[in-house]
């Protein structure tokens, strides 16, 4: 769209400027635009005015008094004589004039709105001073109804208004009704909700009551609050969140749609002007609104743009459609603008954004702690040295995660030989998962190689192990199998954990666990035992944590069984091939925690 800077009053065809970047600039342009409009059209209307016509500023047009004077003249004969006719016949005996409440009854049914004439009554029964008025009853009425299954007035005369509309006292009528006769001043527009049981169910209707004093008597009509059409247009307009208003630039005057006093949430009979609908914009959208008033003023239609609203405390964010209605010049004399409320969408929008940041804070955070935790593992286990096959021991070992996205456990083995020529084997379970549950399991696992250099039995080991931990408030608990293989024989000493499994010959048992002690770091003092295992070549040693046992749906001793009875059947395979087949057998239905495995086989 062309730019330009003219300052000049925009009309239909002409380039619209370039829109105002700050709130009191457009403030200013609306004012000056609209003022520019009425100076136009009510000059122009002036210069046209017809005979008798009412120039712009109330006052009869040039030229029209004179003639209204000359006219007068000739038409006063005319009507002193109709006058005379008429005085001649008013009053007459015999004829309704006699009773001013008869001709206002016969008039009733020309009312389009259901329409009665009320007789007060008094709680004295005659009205005197002091008396309160408690009720009215109606003495005249037409056949409209106000609504469909309310009976006409016409057909309720003579009985009470408390009785015909019930909602009449809650909704304070009586009171001001009895203002109307006490102050001559008319009531306008007063609300009455009038609930009534009908045909077995309860019916609801809003009413609006308008009525003026007639001498000691009142006459008041009853209109809906709303149409069924406008019943249904205010539904569906809450229904989509849309509401729309127009601006009448000549008059000043502005209209709003039940949806637009939602969206702004202003009473239903409170309108903000386009200046007043400025105040409201968020700093940053008020370009964007400029370039809409700016096109409207010039006469264009404008798109649905996305403008953001401070209301109340709250900030909403509207599509707006803006369409100007031409006068009889071309120009726009007024404003229709049309909002669709997209607040709701946006929050459910901004709350998945705030969600997938940090859904993927969290996931990158995972990611590091899985990177550090599996180059933490494959530090604190590696893969085993060269040395054990010379020292006649195949080993093989694997870690298993219950979770495939959380690598890391307090699981842990132990296989190295020592320097007295000893092979220590060892496998562990420190409570808890993530870099916490690592890190107890580093330092299990480092104070049991250092314990080792000692040359102390697995029973010693596991002693000043439990000792350490029970004097760390920050070690929690663990379970561990210590064990040293010498000259083909086994000395293990067990904490809490399940024994370690023997192959032998093809067939294969659980070791015997009657000397197997307490938790590590469970009971400070505790003096483990230690138990000797004589082995054969081509034994088969077989070490592992719970997790590859442990089922919620099964007993632990018939687990132990089916692991036993799993390793008897397999026949003489490598320590490799033995844990491949466990992991396919154990942990192909699922890991409930996580598992490892170390295997150890005497060539």
């Amino acid at each position: 769209m062309p730019r330009t800077d003219d300052a000049s009053p925009t009309g239909a065809g002409q380039h619209v400027p370039a829109p105002p970047d700050d709130l009191r600039t457009l403030k200013h342009v609306i004012e000056r635009e609209i003022y520019a409009l009425r100076a136009d059209v009510g000059g122009s209307t002036a210069a046209r005015a017809s005979p008798g016509a009412v120039a712009a500023d109330g006052t009869p047009a040039a030229g029209s008094a004179e003639r209204g004077r000359g006219q007068g003249r000739h038409t006063r004969g005319r009507r002193d004589v109709a006058d005379q006719g008429t005085r001649g016949r008013r009053g007459a005996p015999g004829t309704a004039d006699d009773d001013p409440w008869a001709c206002l009854t016969a008039a009733l049914p020309a009312v389009p709105l259901a329409t009665a004439l009320l007789a007060p009554v008094w709680d004295d029964g005659r009205g005197e001073e002091g008396a309160a008025l408690v009720d009215f009853v109606v003495t005249a009425g037409n056949r409209v109804r106000s609504a469909e299954w309310l009976e006409p007035l016409g057909l309720l005369v003579g009985q009470r208004l408390l009785a015909v509309q019930p909602g009449a006292a809650s909704a304070g009528l009586i009171e001001a009704l009895a203002r109307v006769i006490r102050t001559g001043r008319p009531l306008h527009g007063w609300a009455l909700d009038h609930t009534e049981r009908r045909e077995g169910r309860l019916r609801r209707v809003q009413l609006l009551c308008d009525a003026a004093a007639c001498g000691d008597r009142v006459l008041a009509t009853w209109r809906p609050a709303l149409t069924e059409a406008d019943l249904l247009t205010s539904d569906a307009q809450k229904l989509v969140s849309m509401g729309w208003g127009n601006w009448d630039l000549l008059s000043g005057a502005t209209s709003w749609s039940d949806g637009l006093h939602r969206i702004f949430r202003t009473a239903p009979a409170r309108t903000w002007s386009l200046t007043e609908l400025c105040d409201a914009l968020l700093p940053e959208d008020v370009p964007r609104f400029a370039q809409c008033v700016r096109a409207l003023l010039a006469g264009a239609d404008t798109p649905w743009t996305r403008i953001r609203f401070v209301v109340g405390d709250e900030v909403r964010t509207l599509d707006v459609l803006g369409r100007p209605l031409a006068g009889t010049d071309g120009r726009p004399w007024a404003i229709h603008l049309v909002a669709r409320d997209l607040t709701p969408q946006t929050r459910s929008l901004q709350r998945l954004e705030e969600t997938r940041r940090e859904t993927e804070v969290l996931r990158q955070q995972a990611a590091a702690e899985r990177k550090v935790a599996s180059q933490l593992r494959e530090a604190l286990l590696p893969t085993h040295s060269a040395q054990l096959a010379e020292a006649g021991i195949a080993v093989a070992a694997a870690y298993l995660p219950s979770e495939r996205e959380v690598a890391v456990g307090g699981d842990w083995y132990k296989c190295r030989l020592l320097p007295d020529g000893r092979v220590l084997v060892a496998i562990g379970d420190a409570s808890g998962h993530g870099l916490d549950a690592v890190a107890r399991m580093a330092q299990q696992r480092h104070a049991l190689a250092g314990l080792a250099q000692t040359g102390a039995d697995p029973g010693a080991m596991a002693t000043w192990l439990n000792q350490l931990m029970c004097g760390d408030p920050t070690a929690l608990t663990a379970t561990a199998v210590v064990g040293c293989i010498e000259h083909h024989v086994l000395r293990w000493a067990c904490a809490g954990h399940p024994p370690p499994v023997l192959r032998r010959a093809g067939g294969a048992s659980l070791l015997p666990g009657d000397h197997a002690g307490p938790l590590l770091g469970l009971i400070p003092g505790y003096a483990y035992e230690t138990a000797t295992v004589p082995l054969e070549p081509g034994d088969l040693l077989l070490l592992y944590t719970d997790g590859l046992i442990e089922r919620r749906d099964e007993d632990i001793e018939d687990s132990l069984g089916g692991l036993v009875r799993s390793l008897a059947g397999e026949g003489p395979l490598s320590p490799g091939e033995t844990v491949d087949d466990l992991i396919s057998s154990h942990a192909a239905s699922g890991l409930e925690d996580d598992a490892c495995l170390l295997a150890l086989r005497i060539d």
